[in-house]
């Protein structure tokens, strides 16, 4: 008797567990489709207004703000000649470009010093920002004048080498790139114009980040794109079009945008020294600094825009190695929940719009939560079924709505990426990606909902901060343009 009260009362508690689990998935996945509708929408609008957009006149006009590009440096010997030379060649009025050589232990100053000639200058730095590391020496380069390298000392965290960039900076743009990123020629144009269109309101914009493996570069631009032969890599392509593409650009339609990647973002100069920089103990610093930015606009009571335009290109090195792919899966997890109870005040709050009533919560339930019910309805739905305590049918429909649902979507993502922008251009590539959409749900997804929750555990115990090592291959060499 007492054995069977207790199989129904598992039976019970197994059957809530799986149904719950199953309103997750149908939760999430719907509200991914609710943000492709809406990116498709605006992709659309987008390609209308295209050739009314005036990039060439921008190009031109008095009215373009030049741009201080600051690429914060650390072990990044192999690819920081080719980033640097790709930014100096951007299609844009002025700009300037200034490398923190952050405590590098490789040759990173003595590549740049030796491709650019660099001589040491002396120059007091001022502290609009708080910095923490010492600045050793400030060099620019013979010739040019709008080429700066800072060599500091490093504390470990990346926000101190941004903050150093910052200070230096003299234009009224800040573009944030990372040290082994490389952008279309165009991209900083494109992403500076809803400035150009919207002055008053435009605070910052951030351009879609795509992964460079398998592509080939020759001096600093990407002349092929490929795809990587490392299934890993592929599926994070996948991954980057989901969450780039589609997910950002709802975001941003909605008017709820969190994060700009620190690979490649936009910022108006003043404001980020108003609110006093990047901030040093964070390890999500680009969702923190955003995050810090809506709360500064809404407490001046001042109208702004966060955008994100989705065809500026950003092409960046992605691991692939299972370890250093869970050690920054892991930092972004820890970080968005860092953001988070940082600033407390933003989530469910009516004063921050859609940002505090949808985009917060969203990422509560199903970015730091998510992992937890994820990976507990798959376990509970197995042994229900070994059980019986759930039939077959229930089943099928938990795995329709958790991995069909989703492979779904990844390939409807897909589409709209080969009608809009159709970067892939060999039918060999877009058959690649459409079996890595497919690959990522079985395995993949949750070995990355596990990673998420080490991330979320290692928040709560306050461990190591410090960033750790991401070892880069470079890009395949080209011998002609």
């Amino acid at each position: 008797m007492i054995q069977a009260t207790l199989m129904l009362t598992l039976s019970e508690i197994f059957r809530r567990l799986s149904w719950i689990g199953l309103g997750y998935f149908l939760a999430l996945n719907s509200i991914y489709l609710i943000l492709i509708t809406v990116a498709a929408v605006n992709l659309g609008d987008y390609f209308r207004r295209k050739p009314f957009s005036g990039f060439q006149d921008a190009l031109k006009s008095p009215v373009t703000l030049p741009v201080s590009v600051l690429i914060p440096a650390h072990n990044e010997e192999t690819g920081i000649v080719e980033s640097a030379r790709a930014v100096l060649s951007l299609d844009y009025p002025q700009l300037e470009l200034v490398i923190v050589d952050d405590g590098s232990t490789d040759l990173t100053f003595e590549r740049l010093r030796d491709a650019f000639d660099l001589v040491e200058i002396p120059m007091l730095v001022p502290e609009l920002v708080p910095t923490i590391g010492h600045i050793d020496s400030v060099h620019i380069a013979r010739g040019l004048d709008d080429v700066t390298v800072i060599r500091k000392q490093s504390i470990g965290q990346k926000t101190d080498a941004l903050n150093a960039a910052i200070n230096i900076a003299k234009y009224p743009l800040l573009c944030i790139v990372d040290a082994d990123a490389v952008l279309d020629e165009d991209a900083l144009i494109k992403v500076t114009m809803p400035f150009v269109d919207d002055p008053q309101r435009v605070v910052a914009t951030g351009g879609a980040i795509r992964p460079s493996n398998g592509c080939t570069a020759y001096r600093g631009r990407i002349t092929e794109v490929g795809m990587p032969k490392n299934w890993l890599a592929r599926i994070q392509v996948v991954e980057y079009l989901r969450a780039f593409l589609l997910g950002r650009t709802g975001w941003s339609k909605l008017g709820a945008l969190l994060i700009i990647s620190g690979a490649f973002g936009v910022f108006r100069r003043d404001l980020i020294i108003d609110i006093g920089g990047y901030n040093q103990g964070s390890i999500g610093e680009d969702a923190d600094l955003v995050a810090r930015l809506h709360k500064h606009m809404k407490t001046n009571k001042t109208p702004y825009r966060i955008v994100f335009v989705s065809e500026p290109v950003c092409w960046t090195e992605v691991p692939e190695n299972i370890t250093i792919l869970r050690r920054q899966r892991r930092r972004w997890s820890r970080g968005l929940l860092e953001t988070i109870w940082s600033n407390p005040t933003l989530l469910m709050n009516p004063r921050y719009g859609t940002l505090g009533l949808l985009a917060l919560p969203y990422f509560v339930l199903f970015e730091i939560l998510g992992p937890i019910v994820e990976l507990t309805g798959f376990v509970t739905l197995i042994v229900a079924l070994a059980f019986h305590f759930v039939n077959f049918y229930f089943a099928g429909l938990f795995f329709t709505a958790a991995i069909f649902y989703g492979i779904l979507l990844s390939i409807l993502s897909l589409f709209i990426e080969e009608v809009s922008y159709h970067r892939y251009d060999k039918w060999r590539f877009l058959f690649q990606t459409i079996i890595s959409a497919l690959v990522e749900n079985f395995g993949y997804r949750q070995m990355h909902a596990y990673w998420r929750l080490e991330g979320v555990i290692q928040a709560l115990r306050r461990s190591d901060r410090s960033w750790g090592s991401m070892p880069r291959k470079g890009f395949i060499p080209s011998e002609t343009p």
